[in-house]
């Protein structure tokens, strides 16, 4: 993946422009992309949903089951959705103001995305050391880490991408 980065970023910026081929590859690489990352998100909101709509009775037909007590959505989750939300409305600022050639509000505005990227994924982890359950706790568990963790994940990636392009 890094000799990929140094690769797009030295053909781009240091040897000139891409050719029209590399650039249709790169853009129908990232649709593809976009398009088997909702696929997975789909299917893990599809597991909770379906687990969480109609409870089983192994789980004692309840939800969340029984001594699993969840996170008050109105702290961690509530702050982290700001801080996405925010990052979102900042990257766009950054794309305007490269396309209105206004280098200097991009350079800030993308540090400003990724510095929330960083605070994102630090709030993430310190939410997950305050879980009073785990992944194998139950179904609530399972979904709850596996949907918020590979979103995590992501952040972290698409943060590490806003670096490489800094």
């Amino acid at each position: 993946l890094f000799q990929w980065w140094r690769d797009v970023s030295r053909e781009a910026s240091l040897q000139g422009l891409h050719s029209s081929y590399v650039l249709w590859g790169l853009k129908f690489g990232m649709i593809l992309f976009i398009i088997s990352e909702i696929f997975f998100f789909i299917s893990f909101f599809w597991a909770f949903f379906h687990s969480s709509l109609s409870p089983n009775i192994e789980i004692g037909v309840m939800w969340p089951p029984l001594n699993i007590f969840p996170f008050n959505p109105f702290e961690i989750p509530l702050l982290n959705t700001t801080i996405l939300i925010s990052s979102g409305i900042s990257i766009s600022w950054s794309h305007h103001s490269i396309i209105n050639n206004n280098f200097k509000q991009a350079f800030y505005a993308l540090l400003i995305t990724i510095m929330l990227g960083i605070l994102f994924s630090i709030l993430q982890m310190w939410e997950y050391k305050q879980a009073q359950f785990s992944m194998s706790d139950s179904i609530f568990g399972s979904t709850f880490f596996m949907t918020t963790g590979f979103h995590g994940i992501h952040v972290i990636i698409g943060t590490t991408f806003l670096i490489v392009s800094f």
